[in-house]
């Protein structure tokens, strides 16, 4: 009977000591600590940029800037210049996802231009008609203060608007000025100017828009269009020969030269946003 009573006494002791340890424990396990990546910011911060393209120019005068050269005269114009190679570099600061700055320096090559007068004498010159043929070589040295505007990323693609100001170094060269003329004799005349190469720093002002695209974190590649307004050029003084006599006149004046470019170009950010990687995992047992 004794030691019925002790195995009834110790199976009670046990199942009080269970029933105390379950007590003790919480009763759900806490879920496994997340690892969710942190939310994204606006980045900001310094990058370099290089751009190449080519330009495609125009100017609106060439005049000789001898205005008697003019009186009694109507001149109807043509003229162009051909295509030319651009390269820049500049650096810049990002402010956020939507707003950055930069300065570019940029030199635009040679463009080879070609004019056409066809003069008509009016008043005590009626009658007097002419031709005069212009050739001239142009380059820039190009200086811009840039703020752009980027308008959100649809499908990988940025588009942008932008606008700057600055300073252009405009070098006219190689300028020569072929008149062929009929007199109120009548009698046929010819003269040749030329003159040799000067250069004139201006104000201009350009207008952007483009497309950007996030080749990885710290590279961005752009393609871009450039309104460019770089003021006027100006030749040497020019030097005529008119059959006769050798002698020196006033120079030439290139009046409103602009230009649609066209530029491919890459930004590297010097400080590019910290790639989010998970923690590593950890293999229990």
């Amino acid at each position: 009977m004794r030691s019925v009573k002790s195995i009834v006494a110790a199976g009670a002791a046990s199942l009080l000591s269970s029933a105390a340890f379950a007590a003790d424990m919480p009763s759900i396990m806490p879920p496994p600590m997340s690892y969710a990546p942190p939310p994204i910011e606006d980045f900001g911060g310094w990058y370099l940029r290089g751009d190449i393209g080519f330009s495609n120019q125009n100017v609106k005068k060439v005049l000789d800037t001898n205005a008697a050269a003019y009186n009694n005269v109507a001149v109807t114009q043509t003229s162009g210049f051909g295509s030319a190679g651009i390269f820049d570099a500049g650096v810049g600061y990002r402010f956020n996802n939507w707003f950055r700055v930069d300065v570019t320096g940029q030199y635009r090559g040679n463009s080879n231009f070609t004019g056409l007068d066809v003069i008509t004498g009016t008043g005590p010159l009626a009658g007097f008609v002419g031709t005069d043929n212009y050739t001239a070589t142009k380059s820039e040295l190009l200086f811009l203060a840039n703020a752009y505007a980027d308008l959100g990323t649809w499908w990988c693609i940025t588009p942008f608007i932008g606008a700057g100001v600055g300073t252009s170094r405009v070098s006219i060269g190689n300028f020569t000025d072929t008149g062929d003329f009929i007199t109120l004799a009548p009698a046929q005349a010819h003269s040749f100017n030329y003159a040799g190469q000067a250069s004139q720093w201006n104000f201009a002002w350009a207008l952007h828009a483009g497309l950007a695209y996030k080749v990885s974190p710290g590279l961005t590649l752009e393609l871009a269009y450039s309104y460019v307004d770089m003021g006027k050029g100006m030749t040497g003084p020019t030097n005529s020969f008119d059959q006769v006599t050798n002698t020196t006149h006033a120079p030439f004046s290139f009046n409103n030269i602009t230009s649609n470019d066209v530029m491919l170009g890459l930004r590297w950010e010097l400080n590019s946003p910290p790639v989010y990687a998970p923690p590593p995992l950890i293999r229990k047992g």
